[in-house]
């Protein structure tokens, strides 16, 4: 009897947001009966392949075990399909970093503040920072009129003013965190979205 070919699954990558990683994968295709998905991971500090929490699923996305959550972690994944007794070759992802691999969110904004020449802006990280992490945040601004010429400033508080406004102006500012550590390049993360305050009249 012939043994039946199964393939292997594509566009295997992993998917990381604000340190919130998964594998992800696209579905194989066969004439009948349900492929299943098995999930393995290894460490650069430990060499063999081990099981995480992702074994037969019919998913096609595996979320990391909390074991796997240390953003330092040099992690390789790899998913095979398996169908009865027959299983396709395994597909393996390059090696993963968190903390040079994930991407940041843009910061939340909490609250805004208008006063005639200034703006406070209170806004939030968009992960929970971890010992040893050192956080910027870019700001860029600019009056909302045609010719915009855009000022830009780096502030590590959380709640910040832009200062030195016309009064009764309409100013829109975006943020973007970034994340500097001990071993990786800084992380920049996506820009908000703009928003707009009107300055108030003295």
């Amino acid at each position: 009897e012939s043994s039946l070919h199964l393939p292997a699954p594509k566009d295997v990558v992993i998917y990381s947001y604000n340190f919130h990683s998964s594998l992800r994968w696209s579905p194989v295709k066969v004439d009948r009966g349900l492929v299943l998905y098995t999930v393995q991971f290894k460490t650069k500090a430990m060499r063999k392949w081990d099981e995480m929490n992702c074994t037969r699923i019919t998913q096609t996305e595996c979320s990391f075990p909390s074991l796997l959550k240390k953003r330092h972690w040099t992690v390789v994944l790899r998913v095979r399909a398996e169908l009865g007794q027959v299983t396709s070759d395994w597909v393996e992802t390059d090696q993963f970093v968190a903390q040079r691999d994930t991407t940041i969110g843009p910061p939340k904004v909490n609250s805004v503040t208008e006063s005639s020449d200034s703006l406070l802006i209170n806004f939030a990280l968009p992960f929970a920072p971890e010992l040893g992490d050192s956080l910027q945040y870019h700001v860029s601004y600019w009056e909302n009129t045609t010719s915009t010429t855009k000022k830009e400033t780096k502030t590590s508080n959380a709640l910040f003013k832009i200062r030195h406004l016309k009064e009764s102006t309409l100013y829109c500012f975006t943020i973007q965190v970034e994340l500097t550590s001990y071993q990786y390049p800084p992380l920049l993360g996506l820009q908000s979205v703009p928003a707009c305050y009107r300055t108030l009249i003295s």
